[in-house]
């Protein structure tokens, strides 16, 4: 399936089909959340096991337990590609341990002027500068628990998910912590962790809210609500010096928050061999937004490592950035994440590319001598 996507419709999406890539991406979400819609059609339901069958791989070494959730396999769908949970049952069926919901923000919004997603193909990356649009938190928590009421709803139990809460572009940067808290409100009871979302590079002032005056407030107002104590965790820039990184997990352990995602988009553009965005014409150096995808795998991993060594191995780290295939993921485990998140790698590897890193998680696993894929966590720094 991989080898099919690669060679036959990689060409044509890329190339000879010159359509927006957030179009495209719409028409892949639409497609799916009417899969999710109508699974109690017959054809669904076939559409469905057939799914299962190409996508997904199940080996009882690659669970994690984390939180007291059960992760089926330690691979998960980053936040950005389903953010009103339009398609929440279809992932399972695509070989995924689990999904993160968002960035949903407490206002909904439309984001940023398009055209705002590019592909690079060169550098096997994305620049996006979306913008954090979504139809708000209220929105979701509406849909999630709609949802919850259906016969086709996977339980946490077997699926778990997260949600990406970020800032409204209309809260000032003083009121911040008002708006993670409402929005918490109102999907606290709808997620299974979630995710504060300080790090992303395309709402004006949202990275200054990783200063440790600014994100103690934040942490603060959210964990004295969290009265379920759900897992919250802290998502990080790639762009940040260890010395920052190293008093942000001085606050993670003050707060007691659960895991750190390392790493958002960076907005470095060096060593890019994209030079041009064809459709604006523009310099990649003028051009805002973020940078996901090969480009981020070496500082992803890096960071990584430098969390897993400060904390010696305690505080739980999902690992994004650059990961295309299983020595990517293998690298992020290794270096210390005990779970892994995809997007970028997917639009270019193709819907096959979750199985075939699931697969080659068990050959390395076999290769090591190691019974479970969190006894590979942190082995590069023992």
């Amino acid at each position: 399936m991989l080898n099919i996507y690669r060679s036959l419709l990689l060409p044509i999406i890329f190339s000879g089909f010159k359509a927006d890539p957030e179009w495209i991406h719409h028409r892949v979400l639409n497609m799916l959340s009417f899969i999710d819609t109508y699974s109690d059609s017959q054809l669904i339901s076939i559409i469905q096991t057939m799914m299962k069958k190409l996508f997904c791989f199940e080996d009882t070494r690659l669970e994690q337990n984390l939180w007291e959730l059960n992760f089926k396999n330690p691979v998960g769908l980053a936040p950005g590609y389903d953010k009103d949970g339009l398609a929440i049952n279809t992932w399972p069926r695509l070989g995924f341990g689990f999904a993160e919901l968002g960035t949903v923000t407490f206002h909904g919004q439309q984001g940023n002027p398009q055209p705002r997603l590019f592909r690079l193909p060169n550098d096997r990356a994305v620049l996006n500068r979306m913008g954090f649009n979504n139809q708000g938190a209220a929105a979701l928590a509406k849909r999630l628990q709609s949802q919850s009421k259906t016969n086709s709803f996977i339980p946490p139990s077997l699926f778990p998910y997260g949600i990406n809460i970020g800032k409204s572009k209309i809260t000032s940067l003083e009121t911040a912590a008002t708006d993670y808290l409402n929005s918490f409100r109102l999907l606290k009871s709808c997620g299974d962790y979630f995710v504060v979302n300080v790090s992303s590079p395309n709402t004006p002032g949202l990275r200054s809210l990783q200063n440790v005056d600014r994100l103690s407030k934040i942490l603060a107002v959210l964990l004295e609500e969290n009265q379920e104590k759900k897992p919250i965790l802290l998502k990080i820039a790639p762009d940040l010096e260890n010395e920052a990184i190293a008093s942000i997990i001085d606050l993670i352990k003050e707060y007691q928050i659960s895991g750190i995602i390392a790493t958002n988009t960076t907005i470095n553009r060096e060593r890019l061999k994209t030079k041009i965005i064809p459709v604006t014409g523009k310099l990649i150096t003028e051009e805002a937004g973020g940078i996901s995808g090969a480009p981020l795998t070496q500082r992803a991993t890096e960071i990584i490592k430098f969390i897993w060594q400060e904390t010696k191995g305690k505080l739980p780290i999902i690992g994004v950035g650059g990961i295309f295939t299983v020595e990517d993921a293998w690298d992020k485990i290794t270096a210390g994440a005990s779970l892994i998140q995809v997007y970028t790698g997917l639009v270019y590897q193709g819907p096959g590319m979750v199985k075939q890193i699931l697969q080659g998680l068990r050959k390395k696993l076999d290769e090591y001598g190691l019974n479970s894929v969190s006894e590979a966590v942190g082995l590069a720094n023992k």
